[in-house]
């Protein structure tokens, strides 16, 4: 079934994708009980999963798209803390504490997503010995991520250092082993100064800068990032 442009799957055990994907690889007898406690949905660009501050009712198991989760000061300041990808579970940590939820989660294209209410989440944990597992490793990976953007923002001394991390990190998502990278850029300018809380005028002045020393090259959507050596050497701190 297609929905806004999306084709959406409703049974996980028919899946194409499943096993790609970290969270949703579970035996065929939790699969079915995952088929029974999930809501299947499609969400068009900018649909909001949750509002940070907004009591966590469930989780959103994103399966196609990506979304944007970010979190608000009180002055209005913005800052995105990841990119979420297939497989990810939004909101699992404010589920399992029982806390308001830390972030806003918005769609950034279009997708799927299979949300879990916070009870049946917790008695499929129970049942289930994997899931149990699973939770418990995606939550590290929630908490690394997190120390990622602490070290991004908190100990990083300029624009440009950490620009290159911020390089380095697609890199390593989309082609680790390669002498150079291809990235869909879905990001606009504005979010990835909110990525790196600077401004929209200082990341254009970084993709000049970087471009015109041929780290980096722009081809419409697609992003070339090249000379791994260079950036390493402009994010020293930067261990992959």
């Amino acid at each position: 079934m297609r929905t806004c442009g999306v084709d959406v799957v409703g049974n996980c055990l028919e899946c194409p994708v499943r096993k790609e994907q970290f969270f949703c690889n579970f035996s065929a007898h939790a699969l079915e009980r995952l088929n029974e406690i999930k809501a299947t949905a499609a969400y068009p660009k900018f649909s909001m999963l949750f509002v940070e501050g907004q009591q966590s009712r469930g989780v959103f198991v994103l399966c196609a798209g990506q979304a944007k989760l970010s979190a608000s000061s009180f002055a209005g300041k913005t800052i995105i803390t990841k990119i979420s990808e297939p497989g990810d579970v939004l909101g699992l940590n404010a589920v399992i504490a029982n806390r308001p939820y830390e972030v806003t989660a918005e769609m950034m294209v279009p997708g799927q997503a299979n949300f879990i209410p916070r009870d049946s989440l917790l008695q499929f944990r129970k049942d289930h010995e994997e899931v149990a597992l699973r939770i418990a490793e995606q939550l590290s990976r929630d908490y690394r991520a997190a120390y990622e953007e602490i070290r991004l923002l908190g100990l990083t001394r300029s624009p440009s250092e950490k620009f290159a991390k911020l390089l380095l990190s697609w890199w390593n998502k989309s082609a680790p082993d390669s002498h150079a990278a291809e990235v869909k850029l879905t990001l606009h300018q504005e979010e990835i100064a909110e990525i790196l809380d600077t401004t929209r005028e200082t990341v254009s002045r970084l993709f000049a800068k970087f471009e015109k020393k041929r780290l980096l090259q722009l081809k419409g959507k697609t992003l070339v990032i090249r000379n791994r050596v260079a950036l390493e050497k402009i994010a020293p701190q930067w261990n992959s």
